[in-house]
């Protein structure tokens, strides 16, 4: 049996759309805006990926024989 991760099952739904619109945001705003703004959703997108990676590594867990997970 896994542990369940950290996000509910909402908070990661919710992690996944945050991410793929700013990753799809940040080409489009490169394009358009002619400043750096574009950067901080490449940097939001980062911080939500790595969000979404550590609840899949604390899923991918197996829990222990005393439960302490």
């Amino acid at each position: 049996m896994r542990s369940a991760g950290f996000l509910s099952e909402r908070q990661r739904r919710l992690a996944w759309v945050g991410f793929l619109v700013a990753a799809f945001q940040a080409p489009l705003a490169a394009k358009l805006i002619d400043d750096a703004s574009w950067l901080f959703a490449v940097v939001v997108a980062l911080c939500v990926a790595t969000v979404i990676i550590a609840d899949d590594g604390q899923r991918r867990r197996p829990i222990s024989s005393d439960g302490l997970s």
